[in-house]
């Protein structure tokens, strides 16, 4: 992934933004302009009067002939939601990549324009944002990035590790080579991603890795909680840092999945149970 984006300025101002060096931030997927969204989608009056007469209307204009019926129109519900879901997406990969920085306050028209859509889809994603631990509403502001530090790190590893290293261990015994090897496109791409040094893309690439790890466990409800876990010690920390730490520990931290595949492949259990538990010692 290409680094390089050009962030977001919130209420803390441009001059911050155009100070950030551009070999931290990342790319943040391109939304499309509001007005460009309006001229494909129509107006949402526009929606509603051809969802009342639709087939009429289209037969005036020479449209859906012979008795055809109206094809069905997409609601705004659901287009609704689809942007809200981009717009999260593309929060979290500033909030990983460190665009989002802890304590800088940002509004949701700022960063609406930013994005080019409406305020609506940002605010949304903000709350739901808020209601995972990463920011926290200002009344009359907007949303303030939280501000965490190393012992938090810390206790979100400790977790983690409660939670996955049994289930790794036990998997170990219990699933067959073949199925680890599957693994293996997953395990390099978290190499990859790490070389490239751009942490939001490692930090996808090594929640899909460590998810596809548990989902051989069949328990959707452990794989879930453990995401969360995860995705809360990808936040960046005070200061900007993100929790993967620098490139190399990017690195040193993907080549740590490869290993542990090689090992869960060869079944030997002794590499297994050492890796595990340095790989978590260093959670990324």
């Amino acid at each position: 992934m290409k680094q390089g984006t050009q962030g977001f300025a919130g209420t803390t101002g441009e001059a911050a933004e155009a100070a950030r060096p551009a070999g931290n931030r990342c790319r943040v997927p391109a939304q499309p302009a509001a007005a460009e969204t309006d001229r494909r989608r129509g107006t949402g009056r526009d929606r509603f009067r051809d969802d009342a007469d639709g087939a009429g209307r289209g037969s005036a204009r020479g449209e859906h002939t012979h008795g055809e019926p109206a094809p069905p129109r997409p609601r705004p519900a659901v287009q609704r939601s689809s942007v809200r879901g981009q717009v999260l997406a593309a929060l979290r990969t500033a909030l990983v990549s460190g665009d989002l920085r802890p304590g800088e306050v940002h509004s949701a028209p700022v960063l609406a324009e930013r994005f080019g859509v409406s305020a609506t889809p940002v605010r949304e994603a903000m709350q739901q944002l808020a209601q995972e631990g990463a920011v926290e509403v200002v009344p009359n502001r907007g949303f303030r990035i939280v501000e965490r530090g190393a012992r938090e790190l810390a206790e979100l590893a400790e977790v983690r590790a409660l939670i996955e290293v049994p289930v790794m261990l036990r998997l170990a015994r219990t699933v067959p080579p073949e199925r680890w090897a599957g693994l293996r496109p997953l395990a390099e791409a978290t190499v990859r991603a790490a070389s490239d040094g751009c942490r939001a893309t490692y930090a996808d690439a090594d929640r899909a890795f460590h998810g596809a790890v548990l989902a051989l466990a069949g328990n959707d409800q452990l794989v879930r909680v453990a995401e969360e876990l995860h995705r809360r010690a990808q936040w960046p920390l005070v200061g900007g840092a993100p929790g993967g730490g620098s490139r190399a520990e990017l690195v040193a931290d993907a080549h740590e999945h490869t290993a542990l595949l090689d090992a869960l492949i060869a079944g030997d259990l002794d590499v297994v149970r050492a890796l595990v538990g340095e790989h978590f010692n260093g959670a990324k």
